[in-house]
């Protein structure tokens, strides 16, 4: 689908929708500039967070946490479309997609995050949508719609979210129903301006609201679709590359049966389909280039229910509320992909991963006295599968008969069960010092049944179902003769832990507070499911007596300051942060005849401090800037795995710099509202953000070069109260961005460039899956 087709395509969808919204309404005069809310008025409005599990939402300036909200006039103001879409708009926070498999999150805060797809890897930033925990990185970045409010908390938050949240946590919560009749709908078309790119992507949405039985039953039925033609051109054959198609359908009703008692029940269907990664090998192509070449353009399909049902009671005792969320989530994705980025067949991979996910929180939060008491309870279930097969052709035996098929396949499968207490207490002193005491005992088991990933006939862990025929045969001749290697294990652990917290508050003046605190994180321990190196493998549990790896721990101090004037027209937030980590799991890559090798290892312990400001400063009526910086030091405090396979654990290793970690990010944006009386108005936003280059691997042999992120958006606010339509651009600059940098052992051209300036370039080149580069768009939306 063309760029310029869609846009005439969708402007006269919108033509459509104005016209039947003025026949609908003719009645209605354009809003006067006294009726009207600027943008910068309803940016600058108060925004509230629910992460303190309070029993009232409280403005983001008055809580003691670094974090950076979004409420839905802001994320209409930055044109926010997924979470990865916030990457750039925080100090110290990348929310990327890790590209290997679409929508499968690459979260990292302050440091600290994962640099794998490997679905039993437990994520350092949770995810919870509606007060539910996600559970894995599979299936996260996902397409926001109908958003009421995102909140980005940075650094450890085990205390109220539990484990897996020792670098932040992204609480997203979705549009509620509401007791008046309201309905919005929406289409946009983005797509590459720039020769050599591919096709154009289309969005449709819309909403119903409202109230069902006039004062005890709300409703509320939502649909997105989205058609993308590929961003990308594949130079093997010509074609768009990136294709999908993704569709949601959401609904919710909330009942209200007394002024106490509240039942919210919210249920999401989605269903998505598309190409496999746009994976660019650069040892054939410049990294500063959107060029790639594969024979495989693979696949990326998911199959996703999610539910949670929320109950609100209010109570006398402490003036309080009880709260119990429960949540389901049901996945069933699979993957193909061309995993050595070149127009041959030398390592191509396929996967199927499921999960089903039962979780229950149930609190209490309220006012005793000087002292505000959240307390609860929490329980969380998951199964997991995954089945990955890996297609790895100049590895055939030469002896092996044709009649016995060539293939690696294994995965695992895992049950995972955790149930946690929580009680924090915030003490008001006085009405200016507040402290908080804070405690949280928690209970991890795992079950884990682990198949290697090793020649053998096709099988399916995720089915159960594995064909044993000529897999013995099949051993005996890749083995020499030799006994055969082991198939698998199976195993389980058990972790414990206290996560405190304590914390000091201080309010200066009603519009200035400083805060510090301490407080515990850990992330979860488990097993590989991608073990391709079994001699290494067993060294390992040979080392350590363990089969899986252990968890990580982080200890975090914090001091920070948030003040805004009078009028709330200038609001500027800082922190000072130092965490050390124990224990710091890491994949480990290294070359192998099954592909790349990736162990999950315990590697290190580490210290990473950081400051970091943001803030906003409104010029005048119409003019409203934004502005954050963040930078980070982070160095290893002790290395027992080797790091830069030299053979030695030394200094060398302790010199490398820690994945993930950008030095710096910075950006500052620029929001300009003009009046236009009769006219409506318009609405310009700018929006710079800068990245710095980060270390992708543990050898720092792979990374990521800096982005110089530059978005911008024009909406005009049209007579029609309503109907808004807006033109945007991302990525400007059109950076070439990348989700992951992994070296690949097979022989292939080295470089002539410089793209790996430390060590040279692998024989095989790098999977580098790219992101898209600059696109323009047009959207148009109409609220009632």
């Amino acid at each position: 689908m063309h760029l310029k087709h869609s846009l005439f395509a969708t402007a006269s969808a919108v033509l459509l929708i104005a016209t039947n919204a003025q026949a609908q309404d003719a009645q209605t005069a354009p809003e006067t500039e006294a009726d009207r809310q600027s943008a910068i008025d309803r940016v600058l409005g108060t925004v509230t967070v629910t992460a303190t599990k309070k029993k009232d939402v409280e403005n983001v300036q008055d809580v003691p946490v670094a974090v950076t909200a979004f409420n839905s006039d802001t994320l209409d103001a930055l044109n926010v479309t997924t979470l990865e879409s916030l990457s750039y708009s925080s100090p110290n926070v990348s929310l990327d997609d890790v590209g290997t498999s679409r929508g499968t999150a690459n979260f990292a805060i302050r440091g600290l995050g994962v640099n794998s797809s490997i679905p039993s890897i437990d994520p350092a930033v949770g995810v919870f949508i509606d007060g539910v925990y996600i559970g894995v990185n599979t299936g996260v970045v996902v397409d926001l719609f109908d958003v009421d409010s995102i909140e980005i908390l940075r650094g450890p938050q085990g205390l109220l979210f539990g484990r897996n949240t020792t670098g932040g946590a992204v609480v997203l919560n979705s549009g509620n129903p509401t007791d008046e009749f309201t309905f919005k709908v929406g289409a946009k078309v983005d797509g590459p301006v720039d020769e050599d790119r591919g096709g154009a992507s289309a969005t449709v949405q819309g909403y119903v609201s409202g109230p069902l039985i006039e004062g005890l039953l709300n409703g509320k039925i939502g649909a997105s679709y989205t058609s993308d033609a590929g961003y990308f051109e594949n130079q093997f054959n010509g074609d768009n590359h990136g294709e999908l198609q993704i569709a949601t359908y959401r609904g919710a009703l909330e009942f209200t049966p007394t002024e106490r008692l509240s039942v919210l029940g919210k249920l999401e269907y989605t269903d998505s389909r598309g190409d496999g990664p746009s994976g660019q090998n650069r040892s054939y192509f410049d990294r500063e280039t959107f060029d790639f070449s594969i024979n495989e353009p693979g696949l990326a399909e998911a199959e996703t229910i999610f539910g949670s049902i929320r109950t609100d009671y209010d109570v006398d005792f402490g003036n309080g509320r009880i709260t119990n969320i429960f949540g389901y989530r049901d996945l069933d994705s699979g993957t193909v992909g061309d995993i050595d980025a070149t127009p041959f067949t030398l390592f191509h991979s396929g996967s199927e991963f499921t999960q089903e996910l039962f979780s229950n929180e149930l609190r209490y939060a309220g006012t005793f006295g000087k002292a505000d008491v959240t307390t609860g309870l929490y329980y969380f279930e998951q199964e997991i599968a995954y089945t990955e097969t890996r297609n790895l052709p100049t590895t055939r035996p030469a002896t092996l008969p044709a009649s016995i098929p060539w293939g690696f396949y294994g995965g695992g499968r895992q049950d995972h069960t955790v149930w946690g207490a929580f009680a924090n207490v915030d003490y008001s002193f006085t009405d200016k010092l507040v402290a908080t005491f804070g405690l949280r005992y928690s209970n991890e088991e795992k079950d884990a049944d682990v198949i290697y990933i090793r020649p053998r006939n096709e099988c399916s862990v995720v089915s159960g179902t594995c064909s044993p025929d000529g897999t013995n045969a099949l051993i005996s001749l890749i083995t020499g003769g030799a006994a055969q290697e082991p198939n698998g294990f199976s195993d389980g652990n058990e972790w414990s832990n206290w996560t405190p917290k304590l914390g000091l508050q201080y309010f200066w003046t009603d519009n200035l507070q400083t805060y510090a605190h301490y407080t515990k994180g850990f992330r979860s321990g488990g097993y590989n499911f991608r073990i391709t190196d079994i001699p290494i493998f067993y060294q390992f549990v040979a080392e350590t007596g363990e089969f899986g790896f252990d968890e990580e721990e982080v200890d975090a101090f914090e001091v920070g300051f948030k003040t805004s004037s009078e009028d709330g027209r200038v609001q500027v937030n800082g922190a000072l942060f130092h965490t050390a980590i124990q224990n710091m799991q890491r994949e480990v890559n290294t070359a192998g005849a099954s592909g790349v090798v990736q162990n999950i290892i315990n590697t290190a312990d580490a210290s990473i401090t950081g400051v970091e400001v943001d803030g906003r400063v409104a010029i005048g009526e119409s003019w409203l800037a934004t502005f954050n910086v963040g930078m980070i030091d982070a160095s290893y405090d002790d290395v027992f795995f080797d790091l830069d396979a030299d053979g030695v654990v030394g200094s060398s290793d302790l010199a490398l710099d820690l994945p993930r970690v950008p030095q710096a990010t910075w950006g500052v944006g620029l929001i300009k509202d003009v009046d236009l009386g009769d006219g409506g108005a318009l609405v310009g936003q700018v929006n710079y953000q800068f990245r710095d280059r980060i270390a992708y691997t543990d050898s720092n042999f792979g990374w990521i070069q800096s982005a110089n992120m530059l978005d911008a958006n024009l909406t005009w606010e049209t007579p029609v109260d309503g109907l808004a339509a807006s033109i945007y651009g991302k990525n400007l600059l059109d950076e070439v961005q990348a989700g992951n940098d992994t070296q690949l052992p097979f022989p292939g051209p080295l470089s002539t460039g410089n793209n790996y300036p430390y060590m040279g370039l692998p024989a095989g080149g790098t999977f580098s899956p790219l992101k898209k580069g600059r696109l323009v768009g047009l959207e148009l939306t109409y609220e009632y």
